[in-house]
């Protein structure tokens, strides 16, 4: 959407019946579907407040990553069940970036094989899979075990962290890669190089378009960022952090 003129001054959460609400002024926040905006931690309504409190004289709403995930988990906008959003991760198995090589040039072909064969052997230690990569147009034959593994350990996060997990994979293009980072493998900023890792070595070989590439890999960066700390703040148990307080 395009933006808006700011048309509140205060920014807060409460509590309601469906979860913790934001609340501009004394207005609840809709969601595009005239939802009431409700999300399920109080970690997750502060960090969105933050971003609606942190507009300043207009309202940028392609800046507010947490909130557009809020809205999409909220409303559901293609309408897909749990196992859904589930198939629909694991399809990227079958295109995942890191399992895909070229033959050359031989600096590239190497690259590859130094950055992205670490990550691939992590994943099959951690979830004791088997991945490979090829050099064929056609990718890596990816065993059904792999697939139905990778199904079962995204099964047991709940649908808001399944939405996040899927706006991670699209940003990065890679299912490796998104399960890594939202493992704490490793960070936003290698995993976005590595999903960028052709893209890098032709802009040190031949030059980037001046500010251009400075932007798109800042943008990438901050909705990998988002979509990552997302998943965090929705797959926290509050049962677990209100006893540990009290303990």
């Amino acid at each position: 959407p395009p933006e808006r003129k700011r048309f509140y001054q205060n920014v807060s959460i409460s509590q309601g019946e469906g979860g913790y609400e934001i609340n501009l002024d004394h207005r609840k926040l809709k969601t595009p579907q005239a939802k009431v905006f409700a999300v399920p931690s109080e970690a997750l309504a502060i960090a969105v407040a933050t971003e609606w409190d942190s507009q300043k004289d207009t309202i940028k709403f392609y800046t507010m990553h947490l909130t557009t995930l809020c809205n999409t988990a909220l409303d559901n906008p293609t309408q897909r069940n749990k196992m859904q959003l589930i198939r629909a991760a694991v399809k990227f198995l079958e295109t995942d970036t890191v399992c895909y090589r070229v033959e050359e040039p031989p600096a590239l072909a190497e690259l590859q094989k130094n950055e992205w064969d670490p990550i691939v052997a992590w994943a099959e230690k951690r979830y004791n899979v088997a991945i490979g990569s090829s050099t064929s147009i056609l990718g890596p034959n990816i065993p059904a075990s792999t697939k139905e593994t990778f199904v079962s350990h995204l099964a047991s996060y709940n649908m808001w962290a399944l939405q996040g997990i899927e706006y991670v994979i699209t940003q990065l293009k890679s299912l490796i890669l998104s399960m890594g980072l939202i493992d704490r493998h490793i960070t936003v900023e290698k995993a976005v190089l590595l999903s960028r890792l052709e893209e890098e070595y032709q802009i040190r070989r031949w030059g980037s378009v001046e500010w251009a590439h400075d932007y798109d890999l800042c943008e990438l960066r901050a909705r990998t960022a988002a979509g990552t700390l997302f998943v965090h703040l929705c797959s926290e148990s509050s049962t677990v952090k209100h006893k540990l307080l009290q303990d």
